[in-house]
């Protein structure tokens, strides 16, 4: 736990690059942004730090997929800048988009959640929270489409009351928003429980899809 700690506050290298220099190098620095707004029919306003792409993306990648979790402290900074420009009324709750419990135990943990520990400490007024769980059944959606991926998260976001955001501001938070379908899904799963969404605020806006080899190709939860 200590050096997971460290790695948080002294992340050791650009996040873009791998450069020496944190928590980024000037090159990737003047490459970030500008944030984005992706319409969501259906979901809340939605808020990101910038477009999937150049060393926003790459700071993810290695994040999210390469075990670099001294990034979260980059990353949050860069999130904490979108919370603060949808922040509401006090107390702000962020509830993390669930991830399949088998990705988050690969990653060493939820990497959202740990994105929203990185801003909550960074802004005495923002707490976590963490009632979404995402059951069995939900597949990797590398390679899904729009339609695929909401089918994979139909009735699979669940909701525990004991771990719902008390009274203030609720923000979704996700690391990419690609389709909607899982912003959607968890909009849709507080409102069963009346507890409403002031916003939703992500890291990378991936709304159009990625070209690659003539195939579209999404990014991956």
């Amino acid at each position: 736990m200590a050096a997971a700690l460290v790695d948080l506050v002294l992340p050791g290298d650009c996040a873009g690059c791998g450069a020496p220099v944190q928590p980024w190098c000037p090159q990737c620095r003047a490459q970030l942004g500008p944030p984005t707004r992706p319409p969501l029919s259906g979901g809340p306003v939605v808020l990101a730090v910038g477009r999937y792409t150049g060393p926003l993306r790459s700071a993810l990648l290695r994040y999210k997929e390469r075990g670099r979790r001294n990034i979260a402290g980059p990353l949050g900074v860069l999130l904490t800048a979108a919370v603060d420009e949808a922040v509401g009324p006090s107390p702000v709750w962020l509830v993390p988009a669930p991830s399949r419990p088998a990705a988050a135990r690969a990653r060493g943990g939820d990497h959202v959640a740990r994105l929203c520990r990185a801003v909550a400490a960074r802004r005495p007024g923002v707490r976590v929270a963490r009632p979404l769980r995402l059951g069995s059944g939900a597949r990797d959606s590398v390679g899904l489409d729009a339609e695929q991926r909401a089918a994979n998260l139909a009735g699979r976001v669940r909701v525990r009351p004991a771990a719902l955001p008390g009274s203030g501001t609720v923000l979704l938070v996700d690391d990419v928003v690609t389709t909607g379908a899982t912003l959607r899904t968890c909009y849709d799963a507080l409102a069963t429980v009346d507890v409403g969404v002031g916003a939703a605020v992500v890291l990378c806006d991936a709304t159009s899809p990625l070209i690659t080899g003539g195939a579209q190709s999404y990014p991956r939860r």
